[in-house]
């Protein structure tokens, strides 16, 4: 999606509830605390919000609850934007559910999902840099995964925007529900990376690309799929606030 320019500070602007998963991960709390401390440094007119859909409070209902429940006369109002990379579950059901029947009749709505996007891409190909990936090495890009098939839509568009980026094969893998798994993805690709030239004396390796916003359960599993590297994920980076501020302003624009 196209960056826009945001417009100027706005009196009394729907607060941004970023709304992510949930980790028991210490790590991953902090990182995704630090995107919205970003949010808030670039964006310092806006109210930002925490939220989550799962294993830490506050849920996203009774978030926007809150911020819509001021009475009458003052109620806020609330957009949710998911901190979360593709269309699945969570932003289908667990968000569209919270703003529907904690939203006070059109106090809320919900924007995208962070991703596909190219900045996420960008990202990306960053981090697979830092781990020195060479042209014929072979990448997995490891996704959490879904039922949805939006989700897995979603994972492809970016693989392919990925492939566009590097001359080495691509392969997808996820960490849950969907498959292949992201282990099994990394044994498929060790046997298809045999194929591919490479040169005298060097040895192709399997890099997992880690497509998740941050350290976790998810991550941890990754990091036993048999790859011989794995991306640290994309969180921290500057550029996730701007997607998510542009995610907050389209929400706002359909509103």
């Amino acid at each position: 999606m196209s960056t826009r320019a945001w417009p100027a500070a706005v009196p009394a602007a729907p607060a941004l509830v970023g709304c992510s998963h949930g980790t028991s991960d210490p790590v991953g709390r902090r990182v995704v605390r630090a995107l919205l401390d970003d949010v808030r440094a670039a964006r310092p007119d806006l109210e930002v919000l925490e939220a989550f859909v799962d294993v830490q409070r506050p849920s996203v209902a009774d978030v926007v609850a809150d911020v819509v429940a001021d009475g009458p006369d003052e109620a806020g109002e609330a957009v949710v934007v998911p901190l979360l990379l593709s269309t699945g579950y969570h932003v289908g059901v667990d968000i569209a559910r919270a703003v529907e029947q904690r939203g006070a009749a059109g106090r809320s709505c919900a924007a995208a999902a962070l991703g596909p996007d190219p900045r996420l891409v960008d990202i990306l190909v960053d981090r697979l840099a830092e781990v020195g990936t060479r042209g014929f090495d072979t990448v997995v890009l490891a996704a959490a995964g879904s039922s949805s098939p939006g989700a897995a839509r979603d994972v492809e568009e970016v693989a392919a925007a990925l492939r566009r980026r590097r001359p080495g094969p691509v392969h997808v893998g996820f960490g849950a529900i969907a498959r292949p798994t992201v282990a099994e993805a990394v044994e498929l690709a060790r046997g298809s990376s045999r194929r591919v030239p490479h040169p005298v004396g060097s040895r192709a390796r399997i890099v997992v690309a880690s497509y998740l916003l941050a350290p976790g359960h998810f991550h941890d599993k990754l990091l036993r799929s048999g790859a011989d590297a794995v991306t640290a994920p994309l969180a921290p980076d500057p550029r996730l606030a701007r997607v998510v501020l542009d995610r907050y302003f389209e929400a706002c624009g359909r509103r």
